[in-house]
């Protein structure tokens, strides 16, 4: 049984996960959409989520709380540019939505090994 287990595994050690996991979301803040898996994407879509609010959080407090999520978001991406474009251009482009800021989307499977493939996508506010 799973109880209390959070986190999908992947068939990756630790370290490998952690990499995986951070060029996803730093492809995914730099493209805005980014085509893999569906394990990956829904491994992966909660962290961007939280980077995301992170982000938008800090736009509505003061700067000193600024400087904080700012180094928290490098610590987690390792990733000027995308830290500035996360700050810069997505948080304020989502201040008024309380969530959801990603949508997955089904586009088929692959060719090699049938993996069901995704576009995990910022969702576009309008």
């Amino acid at each position: 049984m799973r109880h209390r287990i959070a986190s999908r595994k992947l068939n990756r050690d630790m370290g490998h996960r952690k990499s995986l996991f951070r060029n996803l979301i730093i492809q995914l803040f730099e493209h805005e959409r980014i085509n893999t898996t569906e394990a990956k994407a829904k491994a992966v879509r909660g962290n961007a989520e939280k980077l995301i609010t992170l982000a938008k959080r800090s736009l509505s407090k003061g700067d000193a709380y600024g400087v904080h999520a700012r180094r928290l978001a490098y610590s987690r991406l390792g990733n000027k540019a995308a830290v500035k474009k996360l700050f810069g251009e997505i948080a304020p482009r989502y201040i008024s939505r309380p969530g959801g800021y990603t949508r997955i989307v089904k586009v088929g499977r692959r060719q090699g090994d049938a993996a069901e493939m995704v576009l995990l996508e910022l969702v576009s506010e309008e």
